[in-house]
């Protein structure tokens, strides 16, 4: 390695770490939001499955908290941390498919400035470990294609099966990798070679036990999440969405050099065929299907994760490899040129804005319902509220509010969601005398009582509200009702939607 190949590799480790670093700040600083709360609790219940998704997220935030407590710092860290193998394995899948450090460093820098890296690892939820196991299913293949040996195919295998068990997007590789393989004519000699298929054994070896799982409680969440298939009525207002979305979470200019990639790839430029073919493959192949769901359902923007890392080499391609015209050529300098100052001053804006409403003169935005901004104040007044009244457990309507309470309340509160339960099955019934003395209700207040509510107890007194602020601005305000006289068991055990 020469010696400025050496600074090349210097410098992008080093700026990387300087990413995870700033990451960790705001991790510190940022209240939890309500997903992450309700992971959380996974990570105090392991389990080989739940009702929404496999178990990747709750072991993370389980290893984090391991190390450094149940804080926000501590729920997030070997998420955020995670950005540093993803990024060595896009460094080497680049290096591989693409020749040279240059276009490896470009393509690790940009998916690091990316929201969808920045953010996604940050706010831990199972696209975090999903777009690192992306990463090395990506950099497997790659060593698959350089040194054409099957044993590489036994990692692709693990990798995938991480994936999957992360969550259940990652079904896609398969489709993606016989995609890859068809389409290179070099490659083909694979379809017929033991390799492939121990390398497919690998993976479902690895996500046996999510298998087991679902078989256990009657397939609920293979049936919850493959259930967003189906086709009830085309809305293509959707598919507008999407793309502002995309454009937002890539970062503007990341995203125009991701296009400019892609399409000096599909013009066979940048690199081999089984090179382009596998980008093309494992970006395509997720996004066509999603863009087809938008037709008629919502797309997340975070559910894009997986083609990431193959999009982010695509953006390298269009900066360091590609013959532009004059007039393009600028437009990729300067998308080169400020990509990461663009994305590093998004990243921090997000963050102010979201803990603090000051960018938008402390108005409602996307963010302020799901970040927990106000909860450890507003969980300090209702856990006030609920020794004086003598309150054995609190009670609360949805899994968001059930689980911030659980996480900012005083640790060992009784907190429970009594409806839904298929979405604590594996933290098992709760202790049956905390439910027999008076309970506390806690829920938005609303204009007239929650039917469960009606159903279930006898006498229902008001004792109390508050707001939950972010500065001057209510997000909300919470009513809490102490309840007694039950009419039925205050757990309502009916069978989830899917089930039924």
């Amino acid at each position: 390695m020469s010696p400025n190949e050496a600074r090349l590799v210097r410098n992008t480790a080093l700026t990387v770490a300087a990413l995870v670093l700033l990451r960790l700040v705001g991790a510190a600083w940022t209240p939890l939001t309500f997903d992450e709360a309700y992971y959380w609790i996974w990570s105090k219940h392991l389990a080989f499955g739940y009702y929404d998704h496999p178990p990747g997220v709750a072991l993370v935030i389980r290893l984090g908290t391991t190390i450094a407590g149940d804080t926000e710092f501590g729920v997030r860290l070997v998420s955020i941390l995670l950005a540093l193998p993803m990024s060595f394995a896009v460094y080497r899948t680049a290096e591989i498919l693409f020749g040279g450090q240059r276009v490896a460093a470009t393509a690790t820098i940009l998916l690091n400035v990316t929201l969808m890296a920045a953010v996604g690892t940050l706010i831990v939820t199972p696209d975090s470990p999903l777009l690192v196991a992306s990463s090395f299913v990506l950099f497997f293949l790659a060593k698959v294609l350089e040194s054409g040996r099957g044993a590489w195919w036994l990692a692709v295998g693990a990798a995938a099966g991480v994936a999957l068990a992360s969550k259940y997007t990652a079904m896609f590789f398969g489709p993606a990798i016989l995609i890859w393989l068809i389409s290179s004519p070099k490659l083909r000699t694979w379809l017929a070679s033991p390799w492939l298929y121990l390398g497919g054994l690998v993976a479902l070896i690895v996500f046996s036990p999510v298998i087991l799982w679902n078989a256990d409680h009657g397939w609920v969440s293979f049936i919850k999440q493959l259930g967003r298939s189906e086709v009830v009525q085309f809305k293509p207002g959707f598919i507008g969405e999407l793309i502002p979305t995309q454009i937002a979470f890539a970062t503007p200019l990341v995203f125009i050099l991701g296009a400019m990639g892609l399409y000096a790839l599909a013009r066979r430029e940048g690199g081999a065929l089984a090179a382009r073919a596998l980008i093309n493959a494992m970006f395509w192949t997720i996004t066509l299907y999603f863009l087809w769901h938008s037709l008629h359902a919502r797309v997340e923007a975070n559910w894009f994760a997986p083609v990431y890392p193959a999009f982010a080499i695509a953006a390298a391609v269009a900066a360091n490899l590609t013959r532009w015209e004059p007039r393009p050529q600028r437009v990729v300098n300067f998308c080169l040129r400020w990509a990461s100052p663009v994305g590093i001053l998004m990243f921090a804006a997000l963050i102010v804005q979201a803990d603090t409403g000051v960018l938008t003169g402390f108005r409602r935005d996307a963010t302020v319902r799901s970040v927990g901004v106000g909860w450890q104040t507003l969980a300090a007044a209702i856990e006030a509220v609920r020794a004086r009244v003598g309150a054995s457990c609190v009670l609360a309507p949805d899994y968001g509010t059930a689980s911030w309470l659980t996480f900012y309340l005083p640790k060992g509160t009784c907190v429970i969601q009594p409806t839904q339960r298929i979405r604590w099955v594996n933290m098992g019934q709760p202790d049956p005398a905390k439910l027999s003395g008076k309970l506390l209700w806690v829920d938005e207040v609303r204009a007239s009582i929650q039917p469960y509510v009606a159903e279930t107890f006898a006498k229902v007194e008001r004792v109390g509200e508050f707001k939950r602020m972010r500065g001057p601005l209510v997000i909300e305000t919470y009513a809490l009702d102490l309840l007694d006289g039950r009419k039925r068991p205050v757990l309502d055990n009916s069978p989830p939607p899917e089930l039924q």
